[in-house]
């Protein structure tokens, strides 16, 4: 049974249940009955046409719902009969999709996790830490936003802003997290600069491609992590970083600043560096500046306080650090880094400590752990 393929196949045929006149909260609900079934029967009896038979079997699962719902049985005037089994249209919905669930009865938050939990694929518990909440509130903002689309009629796609936002966040949990969406992500962002012209898409579509192209000097062979500044520089694809740069440019040049054109520039600042010790940290400090004017994020200022570190020293960074909230994701960690930095080794290997049993995942978790153990080693000498 080939998972990945029915996972491919789920945002077409959302697309086309939606388009027959199903609302998004019953037609989610079929699909996934119909993806249960295919689990079930296909191994045995593998179809010919996968697309087909999920579109015809979930469509059947739909009606059967309309049918037990009496709220809805004015929705069986729309059906004659069910489809045939058959070919189904070989065409990409899924940006089309996305559009669909930023629809303008949700708010943008609503509408951005709606469709990470229904289009990307992403679980409850990685949208909450993309946002910063417990998952428990993520859960009913979720289920919140789908008892307000439940009998709408998806004819009114959302703004760009929105599908933006989906996509920026389903890169981050392709680029760090447990499930690698970071190419499909890039590849529906250039999709969607293709269609529109908007400096903004153009902005992230060059974030993208710039974080991207150092993804294969992220981990050393063991699948451990290698932080930036001890990163194998030859290992990062010089034809991405020059493309993502260029797109940049380009949307720079057109003196409309969004903050994935600020995001986009201090990565390229970072990739335009021949060695850690070259980067600009000044201009990526006023690069954050520029960031902050345009989203007070709280994770914009620990990074900048990072890179304030850097351009002005360890306690300048630490000053920094010191104004926000010690709860923030990797706050701890970069305490650690900045004490090391400022020659505290004790707090630093305190620090690191208590930074892995916080890590969102195994490999920055080992990171850390190795950290402090290479200080405690040190001071024991």
């Amino acid at each position: 049974m080939d998972e990945a393929l029915l996972r491919s196949l789920t945002p077409s045929v959302l697309t086309i249940l939606v388009r027959r006149g199903a609302d998004f909260a019953a037609a989610e609900d079929a699909v996934q009955d119909a993806l249960i079934e295919a689990l079930r029967v296909w191994p045995a009896d593998p179809p010919r046409d996968a697309k087909g038979w999920l579109v015809t079997a979930a469509w059947r699962r739909f009606l059967d719902q309309v049918r037990a719902d009496s709220a809805r049985r004015r929705r069986e005037d729309l059906v004659d009969e069910e489809p045939e089994r058959g070919p189904a249209p070989d065409v990409d919905d899924t940006l089309q999709l996305y559009f669909l669930c930023a629809h303008p009865s949700l708010t943008p938050s609503s509408a951005v996790a709606l469709t990470l939990r229904a289009v990307g694929g992403l679980t409850t518990r990685q949208i909450a830490e993309a946002y910063l909440v417990p998952e428990a509130t993520m859960a009913q903002r979720i289920s919140r936003a789908k008892r307000t689309v439940s009998g709408v009629r998806f004819d009114q796609p959302g703004d760009v802003a929105t599908v933006l936002r989906v996509l920026y966040l389903v890169f981050n949990e392709g680029y760090s997290g447990d499930v690698d969406l970071s190419a499909e992500a890039i590849r529906l962002t250039r999709q969607l600069a293709g269609t529109i012209d908007h400096p903004e898409v153009a902005g992230l579509l060059a974030l993208m491609l710039l974080h991207h192209a150092r993804r294969a000097g992220r981990t050393a062979p063991d699948g451990s992590l290698v932080p930036l500044a001890e990163q194998d520089r030859s290992r990062w694809d010089t034809a991405a970083i020059a493309e993502g740069i260029g797109i940049l440019q380009a949307a720079l040049a057109r003196d409309r600043l969004g903050e994935f054109q600020a995001q986009a520039a201090i990565a390229a600042l970072h990739a335009d560096a021949l060695t850690a010790e070259e980067t600009d940290w000044v201009q990526i400090v006023e690069w954050y500046d520029e960031l902050l004017r345009l989203t007070d994020n709280p994770v914009v200022r620990l990074n900048r306080a990072v890179a304030v570190g850097e351009a002005d020293g360890p306690r300048a960074g630490l000053a920094a650090l010191a104004a926000l909230d010690d709860s923030l994701p990797r706050h701890t960690a970069v305490a650690a880094y900045l004490h090391e930095r400022d020659g505290d080794p004790e707090t630093a290997a305190r620090l690191y400590s208590e930074a892995a049993r916080k890590a969102p995942n195994l490999a920055e978790r080992d990171y850390l752990t190795r950290q402090a153990a290479r200080l405690n080693a040190d001071r024991r000498r």
